[in-house]
C-alpha cells in the first residue's frame, strides 16, 4: 500500500488532501501531520477586532473532514526531512512515505528592534483578540498600521490584511462616533505599498486613505518601535497602538535540512510544485518559492491552486508517470472595509480592479462556502 504524507493543515495541506483522495486509489494511505486537527481561517482575522467575527468562528474542527476523506491525522510538528524526502521527522517520531507534500506555511521576520510593542493581524488569534480588546477601550489617541517585506524575496509580503483592517477600523470608528478622537496612520518602507496588486490598485488604495483622512509615511526604512512611537530613517511619529505585519521568511525547520532554499529561506520548487531535484517531494503554499512574476502572491487562493497541481502530479508520480501539470499564476482578493470592498484580479496578462458595496457581501459568502467543505 502506498503512503502519502502531507505536512500542514492550512489551505495548501487541506486542499491537497481533498484532491488526493479523489485522484489516488482508494487503498492509498494519506497521513496528515499538523499540531492540531483544525483549520485557522486567517482571512477572517481582519473581522475579529471590529466584532464581525469571534475567535470561535475562525477555528474549524477537521474531525468530520478527516473521516469523510479517510485522512489519518497525527498531532505532530514537522522538524526535518530525510532520505531525499522519503522520510519526515517530527517532534514525536519518524514517518516513511512514497510521496510527500510540504505545506507548513511561512514564518515572520521579527527582527526589528521594539517589535514586541506591536501586534500583527496575520500573527494569529491571540494578536487579533488583543487588537480587539485594545480598540474597544480606546477613546482617543493614534493607531499606526503598516507592513514591510523581505528584502531577499520580493514576493514574501502580506499587505492585503493590513489594508483591510485599516479601512475596517476606520469604518467601525466612524460608526461608533470615535473617529474624530482616534487618529489612524499608515506606514510602510515601500514607496508604493500594495504594488503586487497592480499600479492602479496602489493609486486607488492611497486615494482611499486620503479620502478617509489617513496620513501616510512611505518609503523610509523602519528603524524601531517604542511603546508609543514608530521610528523611521525619515523621522518618527506617535502611535498609541502599533499594528505591524513584517515580511515573511521560510519556516525555521528548513535550515536544518538538505532542501534547496531560496534567498528568503523558502523551499525552491518548479511550476509543477515538485521540489527542485527531489522527485516525489512537493510543496504548496507559503513555504515554497516558485518561478513566476515578481508580484506572484502568497495567499490562500494561490495555495489552493498549487495544492491541486501538486496532488495531480503526485498521483501521476505514484503510478509511474511524470507529473507535468503546472499551477496557474493568479491573484484574486477583495480588500474589505466592513461595508464595501475592492475586488482585485491579476494574471500575467490582465489586471482588473472594481469597487462596490457588493464585494463585502461577496467576501462573507465566499467564507461560508469555503469553510463548508471542511466542517
Amino acid at each position: 500500500m502506498k503512503r502519502i504524507v502531507i505536512a500542514g493543515s492550512g489551505f495548501g495541506g487541506l486542499a491537497a488532501a481533498r484532491a488526493l483522495r479523489l485522484k489516488v486509489p482508494r487503498e492509498t494511505d494519506i497521513l496528515l501531520l499538523s499540531p492540531r486537527p483544525e483549520l485557522l481561517y486567517y482571512p477572517g482575522l481582519i473581522w475579529i477586532p471590529t466584532g464581525l467575527r469571534t475567535p470561535a468562528d475562525q477555528v474549524i474542527s477537521l474531525s468530520a473532514f478527516f473521516r469523510k476523506y479517510r485522512i489519518r491525522h497525527l498531532p505532530e510538528t514537522l522538524v526535518g526531512v530525510e532520505d531525499g524526502g522519503r522520510a519526515v521527522v517530527t517532534d514525536k517520531g519518524r514517518h516513511s512515505n512514497d510521496a510527500l507534500l510540504i505545506a507548513t506555511g511561512s514564518a515572520s521576520l521579527r527582527k526589528l528592534p521594539g517589535i514586541e510593542h506591536s501586534r500583527s493581524i496575520c500573527q494569529g488569534l491571540e494578536d487579533a483578540v488583543a487588537i480587539r480588546d485594545r480598540l474597544a477601550g480606546m477613546e482617543s489617541g493614534t493607531i499606526a498600521m503598516g507592513f514591510a517585506g523581505n528584502p531577499n524575496e520580493p514576493s514574501a509580503v502580506r499587505g492585503g490584511p493590513v489594508f483591510e483592517l485599516l479601512f475596517g477600523v476606520d469604518t467601525w470608528l466612524r460608526k461608533h462616533g470615535r473617529r474624530n478622537k482616534v487618529n489612524l496612520t499608515f506606514f510602510s518602507p515601500a514607496a508604493e505599498p500594495g504594488n503586487r496588486l497592480g499600479p492602479k490598485a496602489v493609486k486607488t488604495l492611497l486615494q482611499e486613505m486620503a479620502r478617509r483622512n489617513i496620513p501616510t509615511h512611505l518609503g523610509a526604512k523602519l528603524q524601531s518601535f517604542t511603546p508609543n512611537e514608530v521610528i523611521t530613517e525619515a523621522g518618527r511619529f506617535p502611535a498609541d497602538m502599533i499594528i505591524f505585519t513584517p515580511g515573511l521568511k521560510g519556516p525555521d525547520w528548513i535550515s536544518g535540512t538538505a532542501l534547496p532554499a531560496s534567498p528568503g529561506g523558502f523551499i525552491k520548487a518548479g511550476k509543477t510544485c515538485q521540489v527542485e531535484e527531489w522527485p516525489g517531494t512537493y510543496v504548496a503554499g507559503d513555504c515554497g518559492a516558485y518561478p513566476g512574476p515578481e508580484w506572484m502572491p502568497k495567499q490562500g487562493h494561490s495555495a489552493d491552486l498549487q495544492a491541486d497541481t501538486a496532488a495531480g502530479n503526485i498521483a501521476s508520480y505514484l503510478s509511474g508517470k511524470r507529473g507535468t501539470r503546472e499551477f496557474r499564476v493568479e491573484l484574486v482578493c477583495v480588500v474589505d472595509s466592513l461595508d464595501s470592498g475592492t475586488f482585485v484580479y491579476r494574471t500575467p496578462t490582465r489586471n482588473i480592479l472594481l469597487k462596490s458595496s457588493f464585494f463585502h457581501g461577496a467576501k462573507t459568502y465566499f467564507e461560508r462556502r469555503y469553510l463548508a467543505r471542511y466542517r
